[in-house]
């Protein structure tokens, strides 16, 4: 949400808002009943036809305060264009990064929307880590692609407002993504009126030309220049996002702080706060408001815009304005006659908005509840029968029928015929078939990606947040003489007894997948090494073959292994022997089993927290398999989590022994039994004991020991090191950029392997980042590097005598390049750990 700043940690320990999140999280999939209060805003939401579509770079830049205002007092249709996923950002909950993290910040950013009231969206752009310059950002990402994108999205949405959350004016002064969302909306909000661009969409949406374009400032951008930021905003729409909404109970402010507290994994967990506090809109292009207090002003938000729409609102106005809190079902006759004319209005965008808004009030008045679930298990594979639980109540005294249910998979029509008296509850079963070869794993990580680009074919599916559902169920039902049809995505429930009744997604997973233990695979010598492979049933009875498939100058024994599982879920770990060649080597350990004639090629990968919905994800099942050359000193390594990397798996792949120390059990006998000991990336940020523990990891080093801390975000920390350092936000973004080495004799360049040039190719995403600017001169700067057309950084390593041992702090981006196999990290690694005592 706030610029520069859309991977850090906030200064607000995640515990704060702890409990509200836990408790969130384990009713975010039980189906959402709306109390009166709710049906009236729908109401109010479902009488106002003006749209607004927010537009900035990642998961966090959005306001969250202005989104909640526009959705819930304005009452407008809004949705977040996020150009990103997040991916390339750090996790404070957990190791996963990449495009596991970006499938977490999708469901955050859902979770964020469930609650400010907003919708949400994405490009295909790849978020491949922090850049500089907006033309960098733009040819990475492949700028037309993502335009096209960003015009689809305002094609489809078609919003009346465009906002962006970033200046296209100022280039090179934050983020390069932050300028390059706003760069492309300011071109997309005029090309997607033209009928000559991207002319591949007109087969599925229109072109649209949204009213106007604002910039959203806030005076947070304009910290210590209180007097330019006043002056600046003179002529600009200003809102009193703190407006008190007593329906909730709540004020916008506090709306928006749960909403953007949904983002866990980056650590921005928000005190909520209250009171009048102002948003400013810059407009820049299009037709100027009649009324600048009103981004929406002059711009026809009522019934009337639509065709034969006067009618319609003539009997929901009188709905919204005679609305009975107490018995909102007796607004039902009304409702549906609403319906009845909302289905034939000509305008199909409107339509389907407002029958899917009036669905739902219907729904909520009648006391409607209606349910599909699988008796089992939370997932099929194609082609399986499974068995359905019905439940379908009518808890108010108008007459409805449930005629049938309907499996949208196979269009099979099941009647029933049942008389939904009030509150008189049916349930039954049935089995419904599979019939598709579809997955529900995030739709944008079937095809490879590119650095900048995720590759999606399907147009229909591009700026969608997450893949559709595949198993839905219609009931059709006839409410009050009215065919109506609703549909409900199939779902899994259980009880525990911490927690109570949980949903959780049905899903459709391929009948086989497999995985290895480690993504990437260390060979330190040419000693052969087993490598298990687990395969996991999507069904029961599954058999069939696994093998290996490696490069060319290795060797694999046996070539094939049969599996067999009786039980769906269970697994089987087969063990092959690979050997490496003696040479120097790396590239690609695939995985393939077969079953029944087919070929199956991908692992899942479970994503399961308390705050968002658990995610299924099928990735390709391989690793990378690495031969070097490296030589370490030491063996037993003590490692202090911080905000969650994979570094010390890939320690233990070099044969290390790694030891994770609990940070309250520190004190001066339990840490020198270690070689060295390891800091995790953000330890400080994140881990409260260390700033009390840090007499004691002194002591490790005064006595001998060697100590290594990882990067640390900058803001208001104290790394408590030997020697006074400061930390900064100086980064190197580039991956190839030059690494000067500036201690040619140190041995952390010499032993025990030998660095050279040639260990800094291949790195990924960036060199390092918040490298300290200023340190005492007991610290010895290592390494040299920079950016193009900056000056040299020198902070990326740095290594200071203190008593008999030594400490090293560096910025450097282990936890990204060693679960990447980068050859050279490991061995500077090596040589960080190897530092004589």
């Amino acid at each position: 949400m706030l610029p520069y700043q859309s991977c850090s940690m906030n200064k607000i320990s995640l515990s704060v808002l702890a409990t509200f999140l836990i408790s969130l999280s384990i009713f975010a999939q039980k189906p959402q009943k709306l109390t009166s209060n709710q049906i009236y805003e729908q109401v109010q939401k479902l009488n106002f036809l003006g749209t607004a579509l927010y537009i900035a770079a990642h998961p966090d830049d959005e306001n969250t305060r202005l989104i909640a205002y526009l959705a819930n007092h304005v009452k407008a249709r809004t949705g977040y264009l996020s150009l990103t996923r997040g991916d390339g950002g750090q996790n404070l909950i957990g190791t996963e990064i990449r495009e596991l993290l970006g499938v977490i910040r999708t469901q955050e950013l859902l979770a964020a929307r469930s609650i400010d009231g907003g919708e949400q969206f994405f490009t295909r752009a790849n978020d491949f880590g922090y850049s500089k310059h907006p033309d960098e950002t733009l040819e990475i990402w492949n700028k037309n692609e993502v335009l096209s994108d960003v015009v689809w999205a305002i094609r489809t949405f078609k919003p009346d407002v465009v906002i962006n959350r970033f200046d296209h004016r100022t280039p090179g002064t934050t983020h390069g993504h932050h300028t390059a969302s706003a760069m492309l909306s300011v071109q997309a909000f005029e090309l997607a009126k033209d009928s000559t661009s991207y002319v591949e969409q007109l087969k599925h949406t229109d072109v649209w030309q949204p009213k106007r374009l604002y910039q959203n400032t806030s005076s947070w951008f304009y910290r210590g220049r209180e007097a330019e930021f006043k002056e600046l905003t003179k002529g600009f729409t200003k809102f009193d996002i703190g407006v008190y909404y007593p329906l909730k109970g709540v004020s916008n402010n506090e709306l928006a702080s749960k909403a953007s507290s949904q983002h866990l994994c980056q650590g921005f967990g928000r005190l909520s706060t209250r009171g009048e506090q102002y948003e400013y809109a810059e407009f820049l292009k299009g037709d100027k408001p009649t009324d600048k207090k009103d981004i929406f002003s002059g711009i026809n938000t009522t019934w009337s815009r639509l065709k034969n729409g006067e009618q319609i609102g003539k009997i929901l106005y009188e709905v919204e304005k005679n609305f009975d809190f107490v018995n909102p079902s007796k607004h039902l006759p009304k409702l549906l006659e609403a319906y009845q004319l909302i289905q034939e209005l000509e305008d199909m965008h409107w339509q389907k908005i407002k029958e899917k808004q009036i669905k739902q009030i219907i729904e909520a008045c009648a006391g409607l509840y209606i349910e599909a679930s699988a008796v089992v298990n939370a997932s099929g594979i194609p082609n399986e029968t499974i068995e359905l639980n019905f439940e379908v109540l009518n808890r108010s005294a108008i007459q409805m029928l449930l005629t049938s249910v309907t499996p949208t998979l196979e269009k099979n029509i099941i009647y029933k015929g049942l008389e939904l008296k009030q509150n008189k509850k049916f349930n039954f079963k049935e089995f419904v078939l599979l019939k598709t070869d579809n997955f529900t794993a995030p739709y944008w990580l079937n095809d490879k990606a590119s650095l900048g680009m995720y590759a999606v074919e399907n147009q229909l599916l591009r700026g969608k947040p997450e893949t559709p559902r595949i198993v839905k169920i219609d009931f059709n039902l006839i409410i009050n003489f009215t065919p109506i049809v609703i549909t409900k995505n199939v779902v899994i429930k259980y009880a525990e007894r911490d927690k109570g009744e949980i949903y959780e997604p049905f899903d459709v997973l391929p009948r086989v997948t497999t995985k290895l233990a480690d993504k990437v695979l260390v060979f330190s010598d040419s000693i052969p090494k087993k490598v298990n492979v687990e395969v996991r049933a999507g069904s029961k009875f599954v058999t069939g073959k696994v093998s290996l498939k490696v490069p060319e100058n290795w060797n694999v024994t046996p070539k094939e292994i049969d599996f067999n599982i009786a039980q769906k879920k269970d697994k089987q770990t087969v063990s092959f022997i690979v050997t490496p060649p003696k040479e120097a080597s790396e590239g690609k350990l695939i995985v393939t089993a077969t079953s029944q004639g087919k070929v199956y090629k991908k692992e899942l990968v479970e994503i399961n927290y308390n705050h968002i919905p658990k995610q299924n994800v099928l990735l390709n099942s391989e690793a990378k398999i690495v031969r070097l050359d490296i030589k370490k000193v030491g063996e037993k390594i003590g490692y202090i989590k911080g905000a969650g990397d994979l570094v010390p798996e890939s320690l233990r792949q070099i044969g290390y022994k790694v030891e994770f120390i609990n940070p309250t059990e520190i004190n001066y006998k339990n840490l020198h039994k270690y070689d060295a000991i390891v800091l995790g990336i953000r330890a400080y940020n994140v881990v409260k004991e260390l700033k009390f523990k840090q007499k004691f990891l002194l002591d490790f080093v005064a006595k001998g020991g060697n100590l290594i801390v990882q990067y640390n975000t900058s803001r208001n920390v104290d790394v408590a090191a030997p020697f006074p350092l400061k930390l900064s936000r100086d980064r190197v973004t580039d991956e190839t950029a030059e690494v000067v080495i500036l201690a040619d004799e140190n041995p952390l360049i010499n032993f025990p392997n030998k660095i050279t040039q040639n260990d800094f190719k291949g790195w990924v995403q960036e060199r390092g980042l918040y490298f300290p600017n200023y340190w005492h001169a007991a610290y010895k700067p290592i390494l040299s590097m920079n950016d193009k057309g900056e000056t040299p950084k020198l902070g990326s390593l740095l290594i200071a005598k203190y008593g008999k041992g030594h400490y090293i702090y560096t910025g450097l981006s282990f936890f990204r390049e060693l679960p990447a196999g980068v050859s050279g990290a490991y061995k500077l690694f090596a040589n960080m750990l190897s530092v004589q005592r």
